[in-house]
């Protein structure tokens, strides 16, 4: 199983703190770090994954529940109105968020805020969170990390002038936590709330004509 860069120092520490307690026969410390390293093996899974998306579609940037579809303000500068599709990731969901369109990273920041229940709506405005802004050739697209209330750090690794490819790995979101997309108001949603979607391989919505 890959261990997702974000988590590996994580499951090193825990790894030999069981290796200590076992070794000085301190079994239910031992037993507990087992526990413990088997969970963050599970939550910092990070599978390899074939994507594509036709010019156009928009995949998927969480693992996860949709818990949002209906229109929002983007929070790109000068977005106006967009379409918001909200992806809900619980602690047993992979936790790597990729890129749901092509395009060129025109906006990239950090918005601090609190620790609200990610599967709350106002969670996406109220909450520790990271933006990105992609700018494709079918209309921006804003890409919204938010942090949860268990999920305290929130890792991007896509800069400004950067190009990502659909399906693209750019950030990590550590414990349970909530990716919002915001596309053009005129797609249309493939998705409705309660489905079950997967980064980079689940179409979330469509450009009008295609």
């Amino acid at each position: 199983m890959r261990v997702a860069p974000e988590g590996r120092d994580i499951v090193t520490v825990i790894a030999l703190a069981m290796l200590v307690f076992w070794i000085f026969g301190l079994g239910i410390l031992a037993w507990a770090s087992l526990l413990a390293l088997l969970f963050a093996l599970q939550f910092f899974r990070d599978p390899r994954r074939e994507c594509f998306a036709q010019e156009g579609e928009a995949l998927s940037a969480a693992d996860g529940r949709v818990v949002f579809v209906g229109v929002a303000p983007s929070p790109a500068a000068g977005g106006g109105d967009a379409l918001k599709i909200g992806v809900f990731m619980s602690p047993f969901n992979v936790h790597a968020n990729r890129a749901p369109v092509g395009g060129t990273v025109a906006e990239s920041r950090r918005i601090a805020g609190k620790f609200f229940n990610a599967s709350l709506d106002k969670a996406s405005a109220e909450n520790e969170r990271h933006l990105i802004v992609i700018e494709n050739p079918k209309g921006t697209v804003a890409c919204m990390q938010v942090a949860g209330f268990l999920a305290r750090r929130v890792l991007c690794s896509a800069k400004v002038g950067d190009a990502l490819t659909a399906g693209q790995r750019y950030g990590f979101i550590r414990f349970g936590s909530r990716a919002d997309v915001y596309l053009p108001q005129d797609w249309l949603p493939l998705v409705a709330a309660g489905d079950r979607v997967k980064a980079g391989l689940t179409r979330l919505a469509r450009a009008p004509g295609l």
